[in-house]
């Protein structure tokens, strides 16, 4: 069916937002036969879209219907309505639902935000929109070509609505062995919550690559291309994932302008757009140790002191330079200690939605997240094959590190892990997050921390009580530090 066609045929579906992910979107759903009607706030928007494809035609008769205003957009669904929204995340999102309950819609249409909203936003909405909307929360990640071709779908909100948009959400998602990359996660604010923890281990993974290229990159004489060559190989292996696959490609390219490596024409200053300080934010509250995630925050804020770091390096002494090791070998030993930092940096984000739930009242399917994950999103990867197994094995695992395969990873390869700390430190290569995974794995797997002696300073300068080993958990106690004859009493 012709994209541009303009008759009265009832669609099903409805989407409005016609930026990248929109757009891709909307020609995914029609792909699948759905006749879907648009609207996108510029009009003018709307008839550049539709004047693109006016060629195109959909299978089973999906196709396009432009709307020139939101009454018209609701006039054209079929109801009870599905209608998908890819505007920007916060107060536009509130602005659309109040606007489309204006020209029309009701209770029984299901609104889906499918973009990088904060999940407590989600759960508001949910709350102070139901028997006015069926709000509905959907993570979408794979950007403009998962988008368009099959992208990883999380969503979250009424099972009932769920009920209603799974066949649409199934259809037009990433297919790994048959099986669509989507499920239901949970109510509320479930599926925005999985989307931004899957973002903020997409930051880890990001930093723990750069910093894999950094290194060897420093202290070896490989230019970019043959350090495109490294990650191909990498990509090759466990390591096989998406990011990676990019990265081999990336440091290949050539400037189109100078004809020098790409990589080194672009300044090294890396944006970020919040899901990722989301995340790292949350842990805090929870007081869950997603060290290496954060670490990856901190490493874009640092690149952002971009004239801070140009004049500091022409005053702050590194270390004498150290002896170039053996290329291959390292090559090897960054290969392990990327994969190390990697489960570290996972164990970290499904400890986080462990706290969720408890916190949150949901129910997450582990097993489940990783395995809507193996395709269509950005940090799809093999590796996350390992993971569902891991929690069809035990699924009350308690972190991912404990599993028998993951366990043994690291047991085989942490020597390498920490060769290639050491290398970076001893080179004076910063690697905060190869660092901080290192930490975590080694603080996870201590029966004792020095936090006694950190909250005897607490009870020694605020009275905050402590516990004792030879005592029941739960009892506390305080010591009169300043007095002379120093007691201890039960508090």
């Amino acid at each position: 069916m012709n994209a541009m066609s303009q008759d009265t045929e009832p669609c099903t579906v409805g989407l409005i937002g016609l930026g990248v992910m929109g757009r891709n979107l909307v020609l995914n759903i029609a792909d699948h036969g759905y006749r879907v009607a648009v609207y996108n706030r510029t009009g003018s928007v709307t008839a550049e879209f539709l004047s693109q494809h006016a060629g195109d035609t959909f299978p089973d008769g999906g196709g396009l219907r432009g709307c020139d205003s939101l009454a018209q957009f609701i006039a054209a669904i079929t109801a009870p309505r599905v209608i998908v929204v890819l505007v920007k995340a916060g107060p536009a999102v509130d602005a659309v639902c109040e606007q489309l309950i204006s020209a029309g819609a009701g209770p029984k249409d299901i609104v889906v935000d499918g973009g990088n909203s904060l999940w407590t936003d989600t759960i508001r909405r949910e709350r102070d929109l139901r028997g006015k909307l069926a709000f509905f929360g959907s993570g979408v990640s794979g950007g403009e070509v998962g988008a368009r071709y099959g992208p990883s779908l999380m969503p979250g909100g009424d099972p009932a609505a769920w009920d209603r948009l799974r066949p649409i959400w199934e259809a037009i998602s990433a297919k790994v062995d048959g099986e669509p990359c989507t499920t239901y996660l949970g109510p509320d604010g479930a599926g925005h919550y999985v989307k931004m923890v899957h973002n903020g281990i997409e930051y880890a993974d990001m930093q723990l690559i750069g910093e894999a290229y950094h290194l060897l990159r420093s202290v070896t004489d490989m230019t970019p291309g043959q350090l495109g060559d490294v990650f191909a190989a990498y990509n090759g292996g466990e390591l096989e994932s998406y990011l990676v696959e990019i990265t081999a490609d990336i440091l290949r390219q050539e400037d189109p302008v100078t004809g020098r490596p790409l990589v080194d024409v672009i300044l090294d200053r890396a944006g970020m757009k919040g899901t990722g300080t989301w995340t790292a934010v949350n842990a805090m509250e929870l007081g869950v140790p997603a060290t290496a995630i954060a670490e990856a925050v901190m490493a874009r804020a640092m690149s952002a002191d971009k004239d801070g770091r140009t004049a500091a390096a022409n005053v702050l002494a590194g270390p004498r330079t150290q002896a170039t090791p053996e290329k291959d070998a390292l090559v090897d030993s960054v290969r392990d200690a990327l994969y190390c930092s990697k489960i570290c940096a996972y164990a970290q984000g499904f400890q986080l939605m462990r706290a969720a739930q408890t916190e949150y009242g949901w129910t997450l399917d582990f097993g489940e997240i990783a395995r809507i994950w193996r395709g269509g999103c950005i940090i799809r990867a093999v590796f996350l094959e390992r993971i569902t197994e891991a929690y069809r094995r035990t699924g009350d695992l308690a972190n991912l590190l404990l599993d028998e395969y993951f366990a043994g990873e690291i047991a085989r390869r942490q020597d390498q892990w920490r060769e290639v700390v050491s290398r970076a430190v001893l080179a004076g290569v910063p690697c905060p997050a190869f660092a901080s995974a290192l930490a975590y794995y080694d603080a996870y797997r201590s029966e004792t921390l020095p936090a006694s002696l950190l909250q005897a300073q607490r009870d020694y300068f605020g009275a905050h009580t402590y516990e004792r080993v030879d005592q029941p958990r739960g009892r506390f106690f305080h010591l009169d530090w300043t007095a002379s004859t120093r007691r201890q009493v039960e508090v």
